[in-house]
């Protein structure tokens, strides 16, 4: 109101003078000076009675969760269940204050207000074996970013150390029977300054009467398979991001809110589910492209290769990714996840003897023959071979019993030996928790195999060692003289007892219909 006053004011004894200056007319420097005095006083006048502001400011507080009589949970395997309040704190409210400050223009005080509380939320009937992820108002949450406590609802379980300060000791029952989570000082902002509804993932395995777990599934399971053998940095303990050029990453192998890598996500799983466990079968895969053995070359492969993992480059067998082959595509995307990088590879071996596991290495052969793929079918004869077949239908050119089958001649062993290749142990050098190879340049059976047992022996050694597993079409060709594919087995067996030495047991994983005769 001053401004618009002294402006008119301004401009009225500025015209009553006359005149002008530097161009301008009295009038117009009068109704500047005027609005310059008038914009002042409005400032002072204005300002000083701004009343403060405050925001985020709760009067009451309301739990919702809370509830006398609820049904506690009881929960077989794994179950996401909601949970109920049975404890909370005072609130505790926070304030933060800025402007109010001296000096013109004078701004508004404001004060923000938030708030924390400490809960115990009773879950489900215990004892269990583990909480996995945690959601709050439907949307998962890291359990690192919550100061949090689990119990399990075991039958010696004790009270919360921090329900007991706030509440007195021996005031605090310990829920024994009960399993539940405690938050500690869980900040409400995030959640609107409000306790948000939580919903928990609860492991809790089948509840053995007696002590030698004869009936509990959970501790009869000794050992376990880990597939699917593929993914580039599946079996990578920490993350890898990939990376396409600057401020542009993401993460390969963290799929979890916990922000572990996927593979620590999945031992503690097995730790938690199957305590009894002390075998892992590890499966790696390379790629197969023709059922026919003597066009057939085994080779790692990359799901992108535009794509790089900044902190864990992907190589294996020497081979990087600007050299390896690229899985075959459909609708855009690899139908196989990559081969493991061998960095990996080693740190899931070191990874799992650190746990105490017995580590069995399971080399795997996938085939990623596509439709319309103009491979004659040794089977039949067909222009085209297999969509994705299995790769115990790896043969002949034309296999046995088929018009044309070179089985039992010397084709036959040319074309197994083909299969195989011409690595061998001595190509090898191995290094801690590295492998090189300085052999002949080709991709046979004996090359996948052979780097593998010179890996597992840079990561410290592996328990037992598969050297092929259900080849069935192979091990049935007979040669001139005998069946040259289960004499090549029999020559890689000793080749890899050299690269792991004599403590580890050697075999190979046959398929039931290999036992006849």
């Amino acid at each position: 109101m001053a401004t618009i006053l002294l402006s008119a004011a301004g401009a009225a004894i500025g015209g009553s003078i006359g005149g002008s200056l530097a161009g301008l007319s009295s009038v117009v420097i009068g109704r500047a000076v005027g609005a310059t005095l008038g914009r002042v006083i409005d400032e002072r006048l204005l300002g000083q009675g701004s009343d403060p502001v405050e925001t985020g400011r709760i009067e009451r507080f309301r739990l919702t969760q809370a509830g006398d009589g609820a049904p506690v949970a009881q929960v077989h395997g794994r179950m996401r269940v909601g949970g109920q309040v049975i404890w909370a704190s005072d609130f505790i409210e926070t304030a933060t204050t800025s402007g109010g400050g001296k000096g013109a223009p004078a701004q508004p005080k404001v004060t923000q207000y938030s708030y924390s509380v400490s809960l115990a939320v009773a879950v489900c009937e215990g004892e269990i074996a583990g909480i996995g992820r945690i959601w709050a108002d439907g949307e998962e949450i890291a359990p690192a970013e919550l100061n949090l406590r689990v119990y399990t609802g075991g039958a010696d379980q004790l009270p919360d150390p921090l329900i007991e300060a706030i509440e007195g000791a021996g005031l605090v029952p310990a829920y024994r029977g009960t399993a539940y989570v405690v938050f500690e000082d869980l900040a409400l902002e995030r959640f609107g300054n409000r306790v948000p509804q939580f919903s928990f993932e609860v492991v809790r395995p089948e509840q053995a009467a007696s002590s030698t777990y004869e009936d509990d599934l959970g501790q009869l399971v000794k050992g376990v398979a880990l597939i699917p053998g593929t993914g580039e940095y599946a079996l990578a303990t920490t993350p890898v991001y990939y990376t396409s050029g600057p401020g542009s990453s993401w993460a390969a192998n963290v799929n979890a809110a916990s922000g572990l890598s996927d593979f620590e996500t999945s031992m503690k799983s097995l730790e938690e589910e199957l305590p009894s466990c002390g075998a892992v079968s590890l499966v790696v895969s390379w790629f197969g492209g023709d059922l026919r053995c003597g066009s057939c070359p085994v080779v790692p492969k990359v799901e992108k290769a535009e794509f790089e993992g900044e902190n864990m480059p992907w190589t294996v067998s020497g081979v990087t990714r600007a050299t390896a082959d690229q899985i075959e595509q459909a609708d855009e995307r690899p139908i196989y996840g990559g081969t493991p990088a061998d960095a990996s590879v080693v740190q899931a071996i070191r990874d799992m003897t650190g746990r105490g596991l017995r580590v069995m290495f399971y080399p795997f052969i996938l085939m990623d023959q596509q439709v319309g793929n103009g491979l004659t079918d040794p089977w039949t004869g067909a222009a085209d071979q297999p969509h994705l077949p299995w790769r115990g239908r790896i043969t002949l050119s034309m296999a046995p019993g088929q018009a044309g089958s070179p089985d039992g001649t010397t084709t036959a062993d040319a074309e197994v030996a083909a299969f195989f290749g011409t690595a061998s142990a001595a190509d090898f050098t191995v290094g801690d928790g590295v492998v090189s190879y300085a052999g002949p340049e080709d991709w046979g059976l004996r090359r996948f195999i052979l780097h593998y047992a010179a890996l597992c022996a840079a990561a410290g050694g592996v328990d037992a060692f598969c050297i092929s597993s259900e080849m069935r079409g192979l091990t049935q060709i007979r040669g001139a003289s005998g069946f040259p594919a289960v004499a090549a087995l029999v020559d890689l067996a000793a080749e890899v007892r050299a690269l792991l030495g004599p403590g580890a047991r050697i075999g190979y994983a046959a398929d039931w219909s290999e036992y006849f005769g």
